[in-house]
């Protein structure tokens, strides 16, 4: 299944900022729809009133056992009412990353970077999923996208930063930061 990430004139999501954290921005667009289909949604070829990311929800890498069954009890599900407030932060790693075995990888993803044991006590308020998209030729290696009640804002801020000053975050080559509100309609 393939998750699309659009930013354009419409869409269930206002964006209220794009950020270059590392890199180049994307244009800016005032809206962003989430579509997920067994298809990449269009459009394929890149436009001026558009653009689009696309990835796949896998299964969870460099995380044991014991750590999986943590995540499960306490982490909250994506599109809950209360949760009116979103992220979408693509993320590519540099060549070192990649040039890393997986078992390297996850030594500096958990044991030296704490990503999983830091990120748990910002659960469930916060409801993430990442998604995937190295393998499907998109300019980013991971799009991650967060959910989150307008009350827990400032613990968003808190575990973004924790994580960009981990060991893992000097591998990313490039990232952005789209801050969302959902679009309500009202009768």
């Amino acid at each position: 299944m393939f998750t699309t990430f659009r930013g354009g004139q419409s869409g269930g999501w206002r964006v209220t900022s794009i950020s270059p954290v590392k890199g180049d921005p994307l244009p800016f667009m005032p809206a962003l729809s989430v579509v997920s289909s067994e298809a990449i949604a269009l459009p394929l070829v890149p436009s001026r009133n558009s653009w689009r990311l696309v990835g796949v929800a896998s299964h969870l890498r460099y995380t044991e056992r014991a750590e999986k069954e943590k995540l499960l009890a306490v982490q909250a599900g994506l599109g809950r009412v209360e949760a009116t407030c979103a992220a979408l932060i693509p993320i590519r790693k540099t060549a070192a990353w990649w040039d890393l075995t997986p078992e390297e990888r996850r030594a500096i993803f958990e044991d030296k970077s704490h990503h999983i044991a830091s990120s748990m006590r910002f659960l469930p308020a916060i409801a993430r999923q990442l998604y995937h998209c190295r393998d499907l030729g998109e300019p980013f290696d991971f799009l991650t996208w967060f959910e989150y009640s307008p009350a827990h804002a400032s613990l968003f801020e808190e575990l973004v930063a924790m994580l960009r000053t981990t060991e893992e975050w000097r591998y990313v080559e490039h990232e952005i930061d789209v801050r969302l509100v959902r679009e309500v309609l009202t009768p």
